[in-house]
C-alpha cells in the first residue's frame, strides 16, 4: 500500500488509495469488505483516537454486512466503557496506516477526507496521555515540544498523539514544534498526568516528522497582474515585478487560520489580540502564557509561532528565527514544491505565514544569512505581490549584503 507521506491532504493521492482497494471490487458490499480487509491488514490496533474531540482507544474496525450502517468502530474510553461509532467518525493521527485509511473511507462516502482537526468550539480537545509502556529509560527518546515554562515542557511522543511533560536543564534552548531528543533520567505519574526527567541531548527542527495535519488551502478564483496597479503609466516596473507580470495570471489562495480558544460566535474573541494588549499593557509574561497555550493545543497556530518570534526579536534574533521558521515551515507543508498560486495578504487569514516568513527573513539578514533572507523575501513577492509588508524595500539591500547594524545606522 502506498504511503501519503507530505502530500497527504492531496486529493489525488486519497483517490489513488480508493482505487488500490476498491479496484476488483463490484458493489457497495465488496468494497466495503475491501475496506474492512484493509483496515485489518494495515491500521494497528488498538490505536489512540479521538471522536467528537474526545479521546478513545479503537479497538476494532468491521462491517457487519449492513450497506447503509457501512463500516464501524469499536472504541473504549478512559473509563474502560466500549461503544461502536460509525468509522468515519474517528479522528485517527493522519501520519499513520489507519490515518490514511479513514481518509480513504471518508472519501469513498463521499466526505471530505480529512476534516479540520481544529477544536471543537474553540475548545483545546483532550489529549492522550503517555504511560510507562511508552518510554524506554535505556535509550534516548524523542519528543514533540509543544509548549514551554520554566520548568517544564509540555511534549508529545513523536508518532503518537500521547503527551508528557518534560522537565530538564536547557528547556530555555527549546521553542514549541522542534523536536528534542532527551537521555531519560526518571519516569512518574502525579496528579494523573506523566513527567519525564532527563538532559536535552539536541534539538531539531523537522516539520514532516510532527504529525500535523496540513492547513487548507480554499481556492479564492484567478488573480490577474493586468488587474493591478504597477506604478506610473509612463514609468517601467520594477526588476521585481517584472517575472511575477510575465508569469501572468495564477490562481489565489486562503490558507486556513488555526486559532484554539476563539469563540467562534464572538467575532471580537481573538487569543492573539488578547496577548498584543496585554503586552503592550506591561504584562509580558501573562502575554507570552497564553501563545504558549495556542501552541499546546494546536502547533498550526502560526499567529502564535510569529508572535512569540516578535518577543524575542530585538534581543534575541537567534531564537525568534527559531520561533518564525517553526511557523514558516508548518506551513510550507500545506503548499507543493512546485506550488505557483499566491497567499495574497488581503485574506486575512494568510498573514500568519507572511508574518513568520517576514520575522524568517529579517532574523537572517540580522545574522548574515544573507542568501536564506533574500530566497524568502522572493518568495513572498512571488506569493503576495502586492508586497503589504514592503519587502521590495529590503530586498535590494540584503543583495547587496549590507550588514543589518550598517543600514540601522542610515534610518
Amino acid at each position: 500500500m502506498s504511503a501519503l507521506r507530505r502530500g497527504e491532504r492531496d486529493s489525488a493521492l486519497v483517490d489513488d488509495l480508493v482505487r488500490q482497494i476498491t479496484g476488483d471490487a463490484h458493489g457497495d458490499d465488496e468494497k466495503l469488505q475491501a475496506f474492512r480487509q484493509a483496515f485489518e491488514d494495515h491500521a494497528a490496533a488498538p490505536c489512540d483516537g479521538f471522536v467528537v474531540g474526545e479521546p478513545i482507544s479503537v479497538i476494532a474496525f468491521d462491517y457487519d454486512g449492513n450497506e447503509r450502517r457501512g463500516l464501524t468502530a469499536r472504541c473504549r474510553h478512559r473509563d474502560g466503557t466500549e461503544h461502536v461509532v460509525a468509522a468515519c467518525d474517528v479522528d485517527l493521527p493522519p501520519h499513520t496506516e489507519g490515518g490514511r485509511l479513514v481518509a480513504a473511507y471518508r472519501r469513498w462516502l463521499g466526505l471530505d477526507p480529512y476534516p479540520s482537526a481544529s477544536p471543537i468550539g474553540g475548545r483545546p480537545r483532550r489529549q492522550h496521555k503517555a504511560v510507562s509502556a511508552d518510554v524506554d529509560l535505556c535509550a534516548s527518546v524523542e519528543l514533540v515540544a509543544l509548549s514551554l515554562t520554566e520548568r517544564a515542557a509540555r511534549c508529545r511522543l513523536v508518532g503518537s498523539d500521547r503527551t508528557i511533560t518534560l522537565r530538564a536543564t536547557r528547556l530555555w534552548d527549546v521553542v514549541p514544534g522542534e523536536i528534542v531528543v532527551v537521555q531519560p533520567h526518571k519516569q512518574w505519574s502525579y496528579a494523573g498526568h506523566p513527567y519525564l526527567s532527563g538532559e536535552i541531548a539536541s534539538t531539531r527542527l523537522d516539520a514532516n516528522a510532527l504529525g500535523v495535519v496540513p492547513l487548507r488551502l480554499q481556492d479564492q478564483g484567478t488573480w490577474d497582474p493586468a488587474d493591478e496597479c504597477w506604478g506610473e503609466a509612463d514609468e517601467p516596473s520594477e526588476a521585481w515585478a517584472m517575472p511575477v507580470i510575465a508569469r501572468g495570471p495564477r490562481p489565489a489562495f486562503e490558507m486556513e487560520q488555526v486559532l484554539s480558544g476563539a469563540d467562534p460566535y464572538d467575532p471580537d474573541s481573538d487569543p492573539i489580540t488578547e496577548s498584543n494588549d496585554l503586552k503592550d499593557s506591561g504584562d509580558a509574561r501573562q502575554a507570552y502564557k497564553i501563545l504558549m497555550k495556542l501552541c499546546r493545543s494546536d502547533l498550526r497556530c502560526l499567529d502564535a509561532h510569529a508572535h512569540l518570534g516578535n518577543f524575542e526579536f530585538d534581543h534575541h534574533p537567534a531564537v525568534a528565527l527559531r520561533h518564525y521558521e517553526v511557523g514558516l515551515r508548518i506551513g510550507e507543508l500545506s503548499l507543493s514544491d512546485h506550488f505557483n498560486g499566491l497567499l495574497p495578504w488581503g485574506y486575512v487569514d494568510n498573514r500568519p505565514l507572511l508574518r513568520c516568513m517576514h520575522g524568517f527573513s529579517l532574523c537572517c539578514w540580522r545574522l548574515g544569512r544573507f542568501e536564506e533572507a533574500e530566497r524568502v523575501f522572493e518568495r513572498m513577492l512571488w506569493l503576495n505581490p502586492s508586497d503589504n509588508q514592503g519587502v521590495r524595500f529590503l530586498i535590494g539591500e540584503v543583495r547587496a549584503g549590507r550588514v543589518w547594524e550598517a543600514r540601522r545606522e542610515l534610518e
